[in-house]
């Protein structure tokens, strides 16, 4: 175990804590799986600091939990899986380290959340490809390496995208810098011959950035990242599309985002509507749910520099052609909600308190990725399994967002519970375990497998987890990197 002195001697005294009941905060989160007490928490502040701790941990054999996001947590990756684990809390690497219009990139440290770098990108005049509603707490840095889908797939080329260059410290302690960042030469010097960090993959042909993302902290804990950004359009014009018919909104989502006339698009349910617009609980959810539609498409067309209003125009003629041959309409609310509203609110994180809690107190999230062909037929058989399980299919939160230019779907299912109620409880988890597995049999890819299903999921991939096992081998052989996550 690593002693407070020596800790102390790394970050200062005062960014180490014992405090039980600041142990207790990151022992647990909102999710089932079981709670374990770190023996303290430590905040470096740089990267130095960082890679001092790794090599410490490895002489004294101390697990270390990399956290970057506040809380609340929900997928239990940043409660410790094993005892006498050691909290190394980045929240205080909090720098924006460049923004850079020209070749549309950014360079953050994990600090960083979405409330502060957004405001930061738009006044250079570019704007982040986020995910929907972040919460306020939520690192950038943490959201590109768990690979959430973010709101406007026309921009996101690989699904590793907005994600370019890391630095990264093992699990032995050894810097490494994944893409363009590797070399020739420092950051420092790349930066005076005009180079920035774009690019993400090498060096050499390997893609390194793809072993830190979904690793949970358990290959080591990543200092900085840069991120691709897109250009701030000039004007932009939102719509929705109301169906009662999911069938209808999939084909008209593929046709506009392979066609890549629109910025944001993704279809929620009335249940996740209603949950992310409701401002007094439960009496306000309950009179909006019943104004919506069961199902909205959202979208926006935009123009930028040049000829704005003309580009604007030539795409609402497209999509029209579109909706007109599908027999929809593009209009501009859902019930009560404005198409401009949504705008507004999904470029912005979630307002408090963060809108999956909003409803009961606590959600367990199931979310998978899919093709079009089969998503209809896993939305239909999540609805049944959930009434078999005691959960009315009318409380189930269901999010589309189609990702990597169509090509394919990320789907999630919010399970809404009241944490209070043991009951409640124990449906929602029996029932989020069952329903992976259904899920999996229909051709659903979980491939961001986190807390009990973890396991269950990658048992079935027994070359993968062969392949996983040699290079946390390599790269942290004391298994010091968040033991316990994902296969190890």
């Amino acid at each position: 175990m690593i002693a407070k002195e020596k800790l102390a001697k790394i970050v200062g005294t005062r960014n180490v804590s014992f405090n039980p009941a600041v142990l207790d905060e990151y022992s647990r989160d909102i999710s089932f799986v079981n709670s374990v007490r770190p023996v303290c928490v430590v905040k470096p502040k740089s990267s130095g600091e960082v890679q001092k701790i790794v090599k410490l941990a490895n002489k004294t054999g101390t697990p270390l939990v990399p956290v970057s996001s506040g809380a609340p947590h929900f997928r239990g990756d940043t409660v410790p899986g094993a005892g006498g684990a050691v909290v190394v809390d980045l929240s205080q690497m909090n720098k924006v380290i460049f923004v850079d219009r020209p070749r549309r990139v950014a360079m953050v440290e994990p600090g960083v959340t979405f409330g502060e770098l957004i405001p930061k990108v738009e006044k250079e005049g570019l704007r982040l490809n986020m995910p929907l509603l972040p919460r306020r707490s939520k690192s950038v840095i943490g959201s590109m390496l768990e690979r959430e889908p973010v709101v406007m797939p026309k921009y996101q080329w690989d699904i590793s995208d907005p994600l370019a260059c890391t630095e990264v410290f093992f699990g032995t302690g050894d810097e490494f810098r994944t893409g363009q960042a590797a070399g020739p030469g420092t950051v420092k010097e790349q930066w005076k011959v005009g180079g920035v960090q774009k690019a993400p993959y090498g060096p050499g042909t390997a893609s390194w950035h793809r072993l830190i993302q979904g690793a949970q902290g358990t290959m080591g804990i990543v200092t900085w990242a840069s991120m691709r950004c897109e250009l701030l359009p000039s004007l932009e014009e939102p719509f929705v599309v109301n169906a009662s018919s999911l069938n209808t909104l999939l084909e008209l989502t593929s046709w506009l985002v392979r066609l890549r006339i629109v910025n944001e698009c993704f279809i929620l349910n009335n249940t996740n509507l209603a949950a992310i617009f409701t401002k007094k609980w439960p009496d306000d959810y309950l009179k909006l749910k019943e104004t919506l539609p069961p199902w909205t498409l959202f979208y926006t067309v935009a123009g930028y520099e040049y000829l704005p209003e003309e580009r604007i125009d030539a795409s609402i003629k497209d999509i029209s052609e579109i909706t007109r041959r599908l027999g929809v309409e593009a209009v501009r609310a859902a019930g009560e909600i404005s198409a401009n509203e949504i705008l507004k609110t999904v470029q912005q994180p979630s307002s408090e308190p963060y809108w999956k809690l909003g409803f009961k107190g606590a959600c367990q999230d199931v979310f998978f990725l899919t093709i079009h062909d089969k998503l209809e037929c896993q939305i239909n058989a999540m609805t049944d399994q959930s009434e078999k399980a005691g959960y009315p299919a009318s409380s189930l939160g269901v999010y589309i967002q189609p990702v990597v230019q169509g090509t394919g779907y990320h789907c999630e299912f919010n399970l809404f519970y009241d944490p209070e109620n043991s009951g409640e409880q124990n449906r929602v988890r029996e029932l989020s375990s069952q329903a992976t597995k259904n899920l999996m049999s229909m051709g659903a890819f979980f491939s961001r497998p986190y807390g009990e299903s973890a396991g269950m999921i990658l048992n079935r991939d027994a070359a993968t987890v062969a392949v996983l096992n040699k290079l946390k081998n390599i790269v942290d052989p004391n298994n010091i990197m968040n033991p316990g996550k994902i296969c190890f």
